[in-house]
């Protein structure tokens, strides 16, 4: 050991090495005890230089996205109308987002980017936007996309014959060619939200052009220049699409999507739905009921959700029932359902109250609401004390009622007369679906707890709509708003807007609230549109034309390995695909400094 120990000690870091003969002969000196001290040492060595090695490399690794991968989604319903300006059902607008792209196109963050459009420039009046495209941008099947095709596309939407969901958002819009690059638009009055109709998918003229549209083939096997592209359709007996074998799109405006395949297969129903999940034969699903989220999620699957610009709530009518014009009822009627019952028993927790008409998703308007929490029945004391105050009693079976009693004058003297009973109860109308029916129920059980009387109406969503909506034939309608961006309150609180086909569904008139809305419609300002709709919810807070209830959870259950989803800025379902291109379920290991 002291000659091994020697001769290491001896030997000169900075010194020539020795030839390899003298090593040989150094180490046949070594006596076994030696030697074997010598190879741990050796193995320590390398141990620890591989150890530092690889510390070196995790800190300055970072996993990134790689290419490749599949993702297999379930859906319930059936492509019809595969194209921009007729999708209207679940199944079309999924395979619109993922095959079609705009002018623009909403990011993860909820800003509009541009997809097509290398820029564009908006004039100061808010009249005029310019847009430039891109270069080399072309369709699925390799052929440029032009000014040509946004013109086609938009003019399609405009066609009063063809009746486009989209035809409102370019009504009053003249679109316009500057040159084989460049596009304007110009419109007769300020749109504070006009950019976002500039999403709208454009459509190849050259295969639409020449077929009316409800016929034409590409309604079920589509081209567009979106992140992903038909690989292959595979159909029914009935001819119907069974699914859709989806490949990404390598010359997509905003880069190659990461995720190699997207498979969507249709389903009737959300049993079948569930079941094909369970089977394997699908990865995803999205739009399930909470209740099967739940068991889903006790199950292990990986479920994401987000609240959905939606307010549910009771819509008053005071024309068919007098009692709603008075303010202590609604009031009453407000404090005493019990909101957060309905998030925890209906919603199973994917949902979140609301107070007003404006989503909790659009924070910018809310008001923060710091009071003392009171018990519900100290809540439930207080509306049976204003109640009695306004005179409302107890009859025999439990429920409120007011006693009237006609008074004439004769001469001096003030005469009584004839008796009335009113009873404090109104009827609710609903669709038959478990969620709203469920809500009634709750609603009903949680009134009758201070003596107001509630019968319930369920109708399936055809007759909801036709027999009981349009025509106004309702007491107090169960119901929810979609509210895609803020211009949409305009259409469902406007005066103007109270009869068929307006969407104004309690029948609300405010002069102040109609001037607000208009102004809010015309702000292209966004602090000062903030400030309108803020003043907006102050008034029908004060006015209290509704009892608002929750804003539900969109539910989306997910495959374990995918990565890059993003939930923060969902208004439609078909909204989660609109970052797909960033999605990645395959990962790598680079350098930072190799990081883009």
């Amino acid at each position: 050991m002291e000659n091994l120990y020697n001769r290491i000690r001896g030997f000169k870091f900075g010194s020539k090495l020795p030839e390899k003969s003298k090593i040989n002969a150094a180490l046949s000196s070594f006596s076994h005890r030696e030697r074997v001290v010598f190879s741990v040492l050796v193995l320590v060595l390398m141990l620890s230089t591989v150890l530092i090695l690889n510390t070196i490399n995790r800190y300055f690794m970072v996993t990134v996205p790689n290419y490749g991968g599949t993702i297999s989604e379930g859906i319930v319903g059936n492509p019809r109308f595969v194209n921009p300006v007729l999708a209207n059902n679940v199944a079309d607008q999924d395979l619109v987002t993922l095959i079609y792209s705009g002018l623009m196109r909403k990011g993860s963050d909820g800003n509009l980017i541009p997809d097509l459009a290398a820029e564009y420039t908006i004039s100061n009046d808010g009249l005029k936007y310019t847009f430039v495209l891109k270069d080399n941008i072309s369709f699925h099947d390799g052929k440029p996309v032009t000014i040509d095709d946004i013109l086609f596309t938009v003019d399609t939407v405009k066609d009063g014959v063809i009746k486009s969901p989209q035809k409102a958002n370019w009504d009053g819009v003249t679109a316009t060619k500057i040159d084989e690059k460049t596009i304007e638009f110009n419109l007769k009055q300020p749109r504070a939200l006009f950019l976002e109709n500039t999403t709208l998918g454009i459509m190849p003229s050259y295969l639409w052009s020449n077929t009316p549209i409800e016929l034409n083939s590409l309604n079920t096997e589509p081209i567009g220049s979106g992140p992903y592209m038909i690989k292959n359709v595979n159909k029914q007996s009935s001819g119907g699409v069974a699914s859709y074998e989806l490949t990404s799109f390598k010359k997509f405006a905003l880069g190659r999507p990461y995720i190699n395949n997207i498979n969507l297969h249709f389903y009737t129903n959300e049993e079948n739905l569930i079941s094909a999940l369970e089977n394997g034969d699908i990865d995803q699903i999205s739009s399930i009921t909470p209740t099967n989220a739940e068991i889903l999620k006790n199950k292990g699957y990986k479920i994401e959700s987000a609240v959905l610009p939606r307010v549910f709530g009771l819509f008053f009518n005071s024309n068919i029932n007098k009692i709603f014009l008075d303010k202590t009822i609604v009031k009453a009627i407000n404090d005493s359902i019990d909101k957060d019952r309905i998030i925890k028993e209906v919603l199973a927790e994917y949902g979140v109250t609301t107070d007003g008409p404006i989503p909790p998703s659009m924070v910018e308007y809310q008001e923060i609401n710091s009071g003392e929490e009171t018990s519900r029945e100290e809540v439930l004391q207080k509306v049976r004390d204003s109640l009695t105050k306004a005179g409302w009693t107890k009859n025999e079976a439990g429920f409120l009622e007011k006693v009237t009693q006609e008074k004439t004058t004769q001469g001096k003297k003030t005469v009584l007369g004839k008796k009335t009973t009113t009873p404090l109860e109104f009827v609710i109308s609903t669709g038959n679906a478990g969620e709203l029916a469920k809500t009634a129920e709750i609603i009903k059980e949680n009134l009758a707890e201070v003596g107001i009387k509630v019968e319930i109406q369920t109708f399936d969503i055809n007759s909801l709509n036709q027999d009981i909506i349009r025509p106004r034939e309702y007491s107090a309608l169960l119901f929810g708003q979609i509210i895609n961006n803020e211009s949409d309150l305009f259409a469902f609180w406007h005066s103007s807007q109270r009869k068929d086909p307006g969407l104004n569904i309690a029948l609300y008139a405010n002069a102040s609230v109609d001037k607000i809305l208009e102004d809010a419609f015309l702000a292209t300002n966004e602090e000062a549109r903030t400030k309108k709709y803020i003043q907006f919810e102050n008034e029908i807070r004060k006015d209290m034309p509704a009892v608002f209830l929750y804003s539900p959870n969109f539910v989306y259950l997910v495959s374990k390995n995918l990565n890059g989803l993003s939930m923060d800025h969902i208004v439609f379902p078909s909204n989660r695909f609109l970052n797909s291109y960033l999605w990645y379920t395959e990962k790598h290991g680079v350098w930072r400094i190799f990081v883009k």
